[in-house]
This record gives structure tokens, sequence and C-alpha cells, in this order.
């Protein structure tokens, strides 16, 4: 049998980055459903702090090259792979001079330099999709991780749901409790407007600043699934999810969670074959 291919779209894995709980639940995840069944894949921002050397990390330049546009500005896209160990997963890396860069400290853009992120989670959702379409890898789920993952069920499903790469993909969006701070720029929307998104699509952000819990409403809105990893989340957005009507799964606390989440996926992938 034809392993399904499982794409996560995460905003933290260890031991790339410091360990965190979201970090470690960004590796311990994946690699507890890679295997015969699935073939996992993920990708993830290439903050500064990441060690190449140590990492093993190298750039695919087969990838590599392409030019992604925001606010009428350039952005070349490198991209770069490594081996996560002991599982020999591979992980992509996102990255871009301007928007993931020396730091005097070793923390991470997306806290340290908060002011570019709705560009950088723009840079980060085109490079991602646009990466999984030159790898000719049409996942039978997408699972997505952290905040800087939230606008990508929305752009997949409205402006590559006709791509044979992901017409049949199902997605999960996995709510997470760490946060950011304040409200993205105020002209996220028209950044978002130069992409020729839909009014409709685009409705839900226009009523007031984009703080994290409309980011996650949004990425509810577009998702086929969703999925609560941790005890900590956001009650309203927990009440937001129920009342979506979309299947609903908490693996908080659970010890089996790969079976628990192999029979999600499972559903899923059925879901779309009936």
């Amino acid at each position: 049998m034809e392993s399904k291919k499982i794409l996560f779209i995460s905003q933290e894995v260890s031991p790339y980055v410091p360990d965190t709980s979201m970090s470690l639940l960004g590796r311990d995840i994946p690699q507890s459903v890679h295997g015969k069944e699935f073939e996992v894949r993920i990708f993830t921002p290439k903050y500064s702090c990441i060690n190449e050397r140590r990492n093993q990390l190298h750039e695919v330049i087969r990838l590599s090259g392409m030019n992604i546009i925001i606010d009428d500005n350039d952005h070349p896209l490198i991209i770069k792979v490594a081996t996560l160990l002991p599982s020999r997963m591979q992980v992509y890396f996102i990255d871009n001079d301007d928007y993931f860069h020396p730091l005097p400290d070793k923390g991470l853009e997306i806290s340290v330099l908060p002011e570019d992120n709705d560009e950088r989670l723009m840079f980060f959702t085109t490079g991602v999709i646009e990466t999984v379409k030159k790898l000719r890898w049409p996942p039978a789920v997408i699972h997505c991780s952290g905040w800087i993952s939230a606008l990508s069920p929305m752009v997949i499903r409205r402006q590559y749901g006709d791509d044979p790469t992901f017409r049949d993909t199902k997605i999960i969006y996995a709510l997470q409790p760490e946060k950011f701070d304040g409200t993205l720029d105020p002209r996220f929307v028209e950044k978002l407007e130069m992409n020729e998104f839909a009014a409709d699509d685009l409705a839900p952000l226009k009523d007031s600043p984009v703080d994290f819990a409309t980011l996650n409403r949004l990425a509810m809105d577009h998702a086929d699934a969703i999925l609560q990893v941790t005890d900590d989340i956001d009650p309203e957005l927990l009440e937001y999810a129920r009342k979506t009507g979309k299947p609903f799964l908490s693996i908080a606390g659970e010890e089996n969670r790969k079976e628990i989440l192999s029979d999600f996926y499972r559903t899923l992938i059925g879901e779309e074959e009936e």
C-alpha cells in the first residue's frame, strides 16, 4: 500500500530552535506518525538562530530562486533542507535575508522583530506552497501548527484550490497557545488585496486590526478539521472551533497520540475518497 503524504507546516521544530512546548511537539508529533502508512515532511521558517553547520542544513538550488512579491517588492526565496533523526524525515526551511537575518540576540525573528510579522507570514505561506508544488509531492493531509501557518488554509483553498497538488488535500489547523502581542501591520489586508483575494475572503480581517485570535479564526474558517494540542488554549477559540461544526479532536495530554492522530487522518482521507 502506498504511503499517504502528510505535510506539517510548523512554527517551531526542535532541535533546530530551542526546546519549548511548541518546538518539542513540532518534532514529536510528526515523528510519531511517520512510517509505513504515512510519509511525513515538515516545513518551518529558517530562523537566524538555527545553526546550519551543526544541524547539517544545505540549500536546495533547484527549489530556490523564485521571487515572491509582497507590497510590490521582490523577495528571493531560499530553500534549505535537513534530515531529522532518528526518523530520517525531510525538514525544509523557508529562508530569505529580509525576513530571517542575523539578530543581536538568539531569539526568533517573530518575537524580536514583530513589526515585520505580516509580511513574514505572507512570505512563509507562499514559500511553502510553491515549494511543495515544485517537489510534485501532493499531500493527502496538511497539518498546520502555530499562528505563522494560519494563512495557509485560506491561501491554499482560494488561490490553489484547483491545483492538482492541493485539489484533494484535507487541511487540519492545530490550535496552539503561543501568541503574538498586539496586532499585525495596519496595511496587512491591503497587502493581501494586492494578491487578488476576493473581498469575501478578506472580510473577516477588515472589521478591526488583525490580532492573534482573528488570525486563528481565519485559519479555522478555511480548514477542514481543527485540532487541540494542549490544554491551555483560549476558551473563546475553542468555542469558535466547536461552533464551526467541523471535525474537532483534542490530543491534549494523550499518551497515544500516534494512534489517535492516525485514526483522525484516516477519517479525513476517507471522507475525501467517498
